[in-house]
């Protein structure tokens, strides 16, 4: 774990971050093993490391894409840099876009991420709502994810409309 905290860090991330990032390197890890076709042909930290590395480094080109994305709509639609009403009806949109997407996620989902955004650790998560730790990690990952993804489409629904 120290290795890939550190990797993770360097990289931009938080402890949090690279918790997370092992969990999932780690559920990759036994998803390949399971498959009859495995064959590990290096050390098993040097595998694991790799797995979580580009676990990490394909979290952060999605972070830099959405980021991106909404630079990228506002320079291409030729908002003013520095145009205050522009920027204040894109938040009311943005904001729109994000609360209609997590009001669309399952009930587990949306009570995971208010408590994660309440800072409550994910220990503390999982004895509230009954579940195990590895769950409420998972499922917030999962939540985050399909929010990400849902946020972006509604912005490209937007942008397509734009033109």
């Amino acid at each position: 774990m120290p290795m890939i905290r550190l990797m993770v860090m360097r990289m931009g991330g938080s402890s949090e971050d690279a918790k997370d990032v092992f969990q999932e390197g780690l559920m990759i890890i036994l998803e390949k093993i399971d498959n009859n076709e495995f064959s590990l042909t290096c050390k098993f930290m040097t595998f694991f490391y790799c797995v979580c590395e580009n676990l990490w480094k394909a979290i952060v080109a999605r972070k830099h894409a959405a980021s991106n994305y909404v630079k990228n709509m506002i320079y291409e639609n030729n908002y003013p840099e520095n145009d205050i009403v522009a920027e204040h009806i894109d938040n009311k949109v943005y904001v729109k876009i994000i609360r209609d997407v997590f009001n669309s996620l399952d009930p587990v989902s949306k009570k995971v991420l208010k408590m994660h955004w309440q800072e409550k650790s994910h220990k503390k998560i999982a004895e509230e709502l009954g579940y195990s730790y590895g769950y409420i990690r998972k499922k917030k990952c999962e939540a985050q994810a399909e929010m990400a993804e849902k946020v972006k489409r509604s912005l490209k629904i937007i942008d397509d409309k734009l033109k």
